[in-house]
């Protein structure tokens, strides 16, 4: 009889030829274990997702109480769900008073795609600028903006119209225009191994894309529900986006992605074609009711600003020779390495000795941490002894 780990090499879609292949049999807190039971502190958050951790008993029952009453009744936006209703009204009650409209999706990917044809089709304009080293999902449209070439020339052609500007320098900031639809940007980017920007040159991009007309979508699927020490990492740039876009940790573990934006451009969708973006599941009431729990959760216990208490502690903590930067705001952080090949040995041996973590889909001598905002400092200060062994036993 074949094993649990062939029957998935078998017969589930492999992504690459080195899945990491570990085999959990459940998940607590920041911990995840294997069939021997042995704990691996999870310091990725499964990429960006379990803000709070695995099995939060209050999101757990959120999404019991809701499977009690219904999952599916029909496609986005016909009924009146109360989990999207509450879960809207939450989100736009934290936000700034432009942004009161909320597309639930299914995901990061579906929420850039559908942002960007909002920008289209509210603008009537069909120019793009992106950043080089961006990443906002792997769907044709996302893959469009990507600023990666490796990524996307095996699937080509894909969409006309698409600049791409160097993230941090404002000098890049003419090629927008008044043809530009819409500028989508990380607040904070991700997979180039976690770029701060200026204040300046945030205050400079919103400025430019006033005086031209062009929409600006903050792409904040990393970003938000205080991972950088804010619940929204545009706020420490003192700026609004047109179009915010939200995933990863929106659902409190479940999928759900959302653009938001105001009525006036969010109605853009409503004529010339009406249903101008369709989504089957897109704010499935189990998830909404998951993200509603998982936020007032956050809230409560006030984790966005406990991230930056508990930054200092991993940039105390973590200093070695060979550690030749750490970057980022609060838990989202890159430590970087020489190269691919030493990071990929420190990775690995880190996760043999029970801590999980990874690298950067563009910049891969950089390690990733982003562990759950519920993470004790006595936890990171043992996590981070394990790293720097890893680091010492090859450096």
């Amino acid at each position: 009889m074949l094993t649990l780990r062939q029957l998935f090499l078998a017969h589930n879609a492999q992504t690459t030829d080195f899945p990491l292949l570990l085999e959990f049999e459940r998940a607590e807190g920041i911990y995840l274990y294997d069939k021997s039971g042995k704990a691996y502190t999870d310091l990725i958050s499964g990429i960006g997702v379990s803000n709070l951790g695995h099995g939060n008993p209050q999101i757990i029952n959120a999404i019991k109480q809701q499977v009690d009453k219904y999952m599916h009744l029909m496609v986005y936006g016909e009924y009146v769900q109360a989990p999207q209703v509450k879960f809207a009204e939450k989100l736009v009650s934290l936000l700034p008073g432009n942004l009161q409209s909320v597309y639930f999706v299914n995901s990061g990917a579906e929420a850039v795609e559908g942002a960007l044809k909002l920008a289209k089709r509210f603008t009537g304009r069909q120019q793009i600028v992106a950043c080089h080293n961006s990443y906002h999902g792997s769907t044709h449209g996302a893959l469009s903006v990507m600023g990666n070439e490796e990524y996307k020339q095996a699937y080509r052609p894909l969409l006309p119209g698409v600049n791409f500007i160097r993230f941090n320098h404002t000098d890049d900031l003419d090629l927008i225009t008044s043809q530009t639809a819409c500028v989508i940007i990380e607040t904070i980017q991700g997979e180039a191994g976690v770029r701060v920007p200026d204040g300046a040159y945030m205050q400079a991009l919103r400025k430019r894309c006033d005086t031209t007309g062009t929409l600006l979508i903050l792409d904040e699927i990393q970003t938000a529900f205080g991972r950088t020490g804010k619940l929204f990492a545009f706020e420490h740039f003192g700026i609004t986006p047109d179009i915010l876009l939200l995933a990863k940790a929106l659902g409190g573990g479940m999928p759900l992605g959302a653009f938001i934006a105001s009525t006036k451009i969010m109605d853009a969708l409503k004529e010339n074609p009406m249903l101008g973006h369709i989504t089957t599941f897109g704010g499935h009431p189990v998830c909404c009711a998951a993200g509603l729990a998982a936020l007032e959760v956050l809230l409560d216990e006030n984790l966005a600003a406990t991230a930056v208490e508990k930054e200092i502690v991993m940039r105390n903590s973590l200093l070695h020779p060979a550690i030749k930067e750490i970057r980022g705001m609060g838990l989202m952080l890159a430590i970087e390495l020489e190269n691919f090949t030493l990071n990929k040995k420190i990775i690995d041996r880190c996760i043999a000795h029970g801590v999980v973590t990874d690298w950067f889909l563009h910049y891969d001598n950089a390690m990733r941490i982003a562990p759950p905002l519920i993470i004790t400092t006595g936890e990171l200060q043992k996590a981070c002894k394990i790293i720097l062994e890893a680091v010492a036993y090859y450096y």
